[in-house]
């Protein structure tokens, strides 16, 4: 008799136990994407044609590519090229995001002609270019409302609706409708089939059934393999259809802390969240700033302040890869317009040689863009955070002071041991596996083994 309650009283434990286990267990997806090859390696960069130089157009922008090669730049993600919408027109020169027609080119920006002869030259600078994809909506006087209104969402009374209630120059598409999901696939082949680009940043990803990405991907690998960003951070969207998904989570910590609401310890908290959720070949994209939070939710330097340059350490030397957006090289410090014509002013700045350093790294080493991450325990410090960045024989160390206060620490990891050439000073230091740092307020260190070899 007591054998037998020993036995239930097991088996009741053991019952227990496994559903504990069940409900600890978390989903992690699989992704079957390929990534490109060429794009293991490379750093991407935003670029808003209208505001990059005088004349607006793809011309005057080719002659910047040199200086793109030479920051570091390997994907260039050029904003939607399309003809905009006159139609409940916001501003004098419309949002980028309402498009006439998909098989068209923006006659502000130049000629399909130019286009041809800008994607061409990218490519013979060794980079590659992705075009801005908007598959959800249109503007009001796209041709396809007169030809195929089927093709739109309607609402009770049989008018089109709107993707939002703020969104008052685009119509919503309908994705029940086959002959639109196949008219928009073939839109999407035409720019890479004529015009040899390397894939898409597809707008606002999440209000497009999945499975349209799912197919269009495999369609267009099926012509050359191609590299698909989704504005999102929806982590089943990289099982089939994407590379790379954006990291808002990172981006809103980084800003919180900043503002001194947060501290270093939430990006642990953001990374293991990723690292639960997404498949792990999944490329997350870190930014500080892009073409939305700049015109609408602030610049870099409102938002960040002094933790501007600390914040775009840690985009460009954790897993992922970094982007930057048109004018942050020369420290564009005011909102660009969206519905108008705002050039970027091309000044002087330190920023330009700060972002070339981390992106020339990125592409060069090894240890960021292929290597595992280590956390290094910074004395129960809340404000610093450092890492290693490790595909042997290459390391990078990166210590960041998210604070205004001098910190003095002591990182005692075996992973400190070696020799290095920290990124911006140039100076070469010997560590042993225990090391006192001093570091001043927002201080930034990235500590490069002197074994690396660089790429050409």
């Amino acid at each position: 008799m007591h054998a037998s309650k020993l036995i239930i009283l097991f088996l009741i434990i053991s019952f227990f136990y496994a559903c504990s286990e069940k409900k600890e267990k978390i989903y992690r997806p699989v992704s079957v994407v390929n990534h490109p090859v060429w794009s293991i390696n490379k750093t991407i960069y935003e670029v808003n044609i209208r505001q990059y130089t005088p004349e607006g157009t793809f011309k005057a922008f080719q002659k910047h590519l040199p200086a793109l090669k030479d920051l570091g730049v390997g994907i260039i993600w050029l904003m939607p090229i399309h003809p905009i919408g006159k139609e409940k027109r916001k501003g004098s020169l419309g949002s980028y995001y309402s498009v006439r027609d998909f098989m068209a080119i923006n006659p502000d920006f130049g000629s399909k002609e130019e286009f041809a002869d800008l994607v061409k030259a990218i490519h013979e600078a060794g980079m590659f270019v992705i075009i801005d994809w908007v598959a959800n909506h249109s503007a009001w006087d796209n041709p396809l409302t007169k030809s195929n209104p089927e093709f739109y969402t309607k609402d009770k009374n049989g008018n089109f609706a709107l993707p939002d209630p703020n969104w008052t120059d685009v119509i919503d598409f309908n994705y029940d409708n086959l002959d639109m999901r196949n008219y928009m696939l073939k839109a999407m082949k035409y720019w890479v089939t004529e015009f040899d680009i390397d894939g898409y940043r597809c707008d606002m990803a999440d209000l497009v059934p999945t499975d349209f990405w799912d197919q269009t991907r495999r369609d267009l690998d099926a012509i050359k393999q191609v590299f698909m960003l989704a504005e999102s951070e929806t982590a089943f969207l990289h099982n089939r259809a994407f590379d790379m998904t954006y990291d808002w989570k990172m981006f809103h910590t980084l800003n919180k802390i900043a503002k001194g609401k947060s501290n270093s310890t939430q990006i642990d908290s953001v990374l293991l969240a990723s690292e639960r959720l997404f498949p792990k070949s999944a490329f997350r994209m870190r930014f500080t700033t892009n073409h939305d939070e700049n015109s609408w939710n602030g610049t870099v330097a409102k938002r960040l302040g002094d933790a501007a340059k600390v914040s775009a350490v840690l985009t460009a030397t954790l897993p992922g890869k970094p982007l930057l957006y048109s004018g942050q090289e020369a420290g564009l410090d005011r909102p660009l317009k969206f519905f108008d014509k705002d050039q970027i002013d091309w000044k002087e700045s330190t920023f330009r040689e700060f972002y070339s350093r981390l992106f020339n790294l990125y592409q060069n080493n090894p240890a960021l863009h292929l290597g595992n991450m280590v956390k290094i325990d910074a004395e129960d410090d809340k404000d610093v955070f450092a890492f290693a960045r490790i595909a042997d024989p290459h390391k990078v160390v990166v210590v960041l002071n998210f604070s205004d206060q001098q910190k003095e620490i002591e990182l005692d990891s075996g992973l400190l041991g070696g020799s290095y050439k920290e990124l911006f000073s140039g100076v070469n230091v010997v560590f042993e596996n225990s090391e006192d740092f001093e570091l001043e307020p927002w201080a930034y260190r990235v500590f490069v083994g002197e074994q690396v070899v660089a790429k050409n």
